[in-house]
Formats: C-alpha cells, structure tokens, sequence
C-alpha cells in the first residue's frame, strides 16, 4: 500500500479512457464513472447505489444510470459474483439472470465486460488510503510486494489472489467460496454434522456469509434447544453486543471459523498480507479485533511463526468494487492489452 491513492500508469495508454465501473452483488449494485488518465489518481464520479430487487434485470441498473450523467459514456466494466459460462453468467445470489451480449444490448453500451467481483476488489487495493486498512493480527507491515489474499463475506464469500507489482494479469480469481467447508472444533463437526443432513455439498460461505452467520445462529440454536430469536446479521450482531449469549456466541463461532479458512487459503496460496471486505467484515469489526480471529488465524502447527508475520487488515471503504472495476481497465491500458469484451 502507499501513503496515497496509487495512480493510473502510463504504460501503453494513448489518451484518456472514460467509463462507467460497477460493483453488482446479491443484494445492492454500486455505480460511478471515472476518466482514467495516465499518471493521474483514479477519482469516482456521481457515485450511485441501487437495490438490485427493485430492478428487472442488470441492463435496467446500468441503463438509468447513463441516463442520470451529464454526459455520454459508452464503455462500462462490471465487477460481478459468478463464472460466465458461455454467454450466461453462473451464479446463485443475485436477483435475475444476467447475459452478456443481452446486458450490453438492453443497455445501449457500445462496450461491456463483466469481470469477478473479487478480482476488482483485489485490484482496488493499491487504490485505498492507508486510514482505511485496520489492522487484525500480524506483525508484519503493508510494504510487501508478495501476493495478498482478499477475503470478503457478504451475500455470498469472495476470495482473489492479488500477484506482486509488474504481474499481468495482476489478479488470480478464486472461487474458493465454493470449496469444502472444514471443521476444526468439536462446535464446527456439530454444525457441519446438522448441515450435513440438509445439503449434500456445504460450502464456505454456506456458514461464512451474511445468510450463514444467520445459519450459523440457527443451527446453534438448535444444538443447545433454543428457539430462534435473529432474523438477521444487523439484529444478531446487535443482540449479541447487548447481551444475548447465543447470539454472542454464534458470532465468536463465526470469527474464529473465518480466521481459520483464511490461515488456510494464506497457506494455499503464500500469501503475505489479508485484506478482509465485504459489509459483514465491517458489521463485525469489534468482533473481528477480540482475538477470536487471530487466535485461529494463527493455530497452524509449525507454520503458526510464518503466519504471525502475516499482517491482516480490516478495510473499511464503500467503494471498493467500483474503485477495482476502474483500476482493471486501467490496468489493461498501463499493460497495452486490448479492450475486447471478457468474461469473469
């Protein structure tokens, strides 16, 4: 990380390049526009949310958002959950199916790509401002050119591979997500024991999400008989903090679960700092600075030394996937890649 918002290299960039970056998840979609100019920091312009349910469809989202600017922008990247699979996106967790040359039609775009949502939120990294990044765990600082792993539960859980300085592509995506949940005390084999009745395959984020904190909660309370109470992460979170000792609980379960699966993707892929996202990173971030986290972070046999030294940082900023949805193409431009529409 720098002191300052990094800047738009010069690279194999001819000119400036105006577009429309967007941030499309399960429940809120977030929009702003930027021209990338070589040599200048990337600034987001009439920035805007939207709920997804209360639109149709994608191409209706980016569609009245053109409409609101006091100018034309033809080119838009959208960071986005999912794989592309042919022309139709996979995934679980939004409100409508998406389909790349439609969207691109339906909106009246000369240019669309789709890129994953988590390859933007580890592009927008080096974008942030230091007084954003909190520090967890770790004894390490952010001056590390080696790979960072960002981690984000929200609707679903995202994971991306941030590579070191002068990398293209800069980011590995990851659906990591989707592996395996594992579990490491006898609380987590209870739980995965009930989910395992229900489901026949139970991902990460089947428990480290906003709806699984929430799963999470009601499978506890089904362990000790209790009836359930929360009917979100908000009121649990709240009810937690005024008290309530199941709901506590399911939250401390939670964070010492999410620093387990992120000392184990920080083993997988070598990584030398975390960054973790997302809005349930930041309804929880008490919780996630108690300890609980870092002590599971940690608990990796031997290598428990090697992953001290590995800084994990809160990031608490709002505009992450648009910001890495800009700085992508930016990327692209500073690397001379051509600008032909892509999948995620």
């Amino acid at each position: 990380m720098n002191d300052r918002v990094a800047v738009v290299e010069a690279g194999g960039a001819a000119g400036p390049v105006t577009l429309i970056g967007a941030d499309v998840g399960g429940t809120y979609a977030r929009l702003g526009w930027a021209e990338l100019v070589p040599g200048q920091p990337i600034e987001i312009r009439d920035f805007r949310r939207y709920a997804c349910a209360d639109h149709p469809s994608l191409a209706a989202i980016l569609r009245d958002y053109m409409q609101s600017l006091q100018q034309p922008v033809q080119h838009a990247v959208v960071a986005i959950a999912g794989l592309l699979d042919g022309d139709t996106l996979l995934n679980t967790n939004l409100a409508w199916p998406v389909s790349l040359a439609a969207t691109q039609r339906d909106a009246g775009l000369e240019r669309l790509e789709l890129i994953n949502d988590f390859v933007a939120v580890a592009q927008a990294m080096p974008h942030v401002d230091r007084d954003t990044l909190h520090r967890v765990c770790g004894h390490g600082d952010d001056t590390n050119t080696g790979p960072a792993l960002v981690l984000g539960p929200g609707t679903g859980l995202g994971v991306a591979l941030r590579l070191g300085a002068g990398n293209h592509p800069s980011v590995l995506p990851s659906e990591a997500g989707h592996a395996a949940l594992a579990a490491n005390t006898a609380l987590e084999r209870d739980v995965l024991q009930l989910l395992s009745q229900r489901y026949e395959h139970i991902d990460n984020e089947r428990v480290l999400s906003g709806p699984g904190l929430m799963t999470l909660y009601a499978c506890l309370c089904e362990l000790r008989g209790a009836a359930v109470r929360w009917r979100d992460p908000a009121e649990l979170v709240t009810a937690g903090r005024d008290g309530d000792l199941l709901a506590r609980e399911s939250i401390q379960a939670f964070c010492g679960w999410m620093g387990s699966l992120a000392g184990d993707l920080a083993l997988t892929f070598g990584a030398r700092a975390v960054y973790l996202t997302g809005g349930v990173a930041g309804h929880l971030a008490a919780e996630l600075h108690d300890g609980t986290f870092q002590k599971r972070f940690w608990s990796k046999g031997a290598l428990s030394p090697a992953l001290r030294q590995v800084p994990v940082w809160r990031v608490d900023h709002g505009e992450l996937g648009v910001i890495g949805a800009l700085a992508w193409q930016a990327d692209r431009l500073s690397a001379g890649l051509s600008n032909t529409a892509t999948g995620v």
